[in-house]
């Protein structure tokens, strides 16, 4: 389905749809990773070095 209908029912020939798909990659490139965070593990080194920054922010009186 693109953009909510089926392809079977799109009036354009498959070599113009796959010509036209290409460019729209090409222009806005990968939208969507081919697997999500939780799925590729824990990446602790990335979240730690953002949560010690944040950690150092809290003033002294917010404990």
């Amino acid at each position: 389905m693109i953009n909510g209908t089926d392809s079977s029912d799109d009036p354009r020939p498959a070599r113009r749809r796959a010509r036209d798909a290409a460019r729209l990659a090409e222009i806005f490139g990968d939208a969507l990773p081919d697997t999500t965070r939780d799925e590729r593990g824990d990446d602790s080194e990335a979240s730690s070095s953002s949560d010690d920054w944040l950690r150092s922010q809290v003033p002294p009186h917010h404990g």
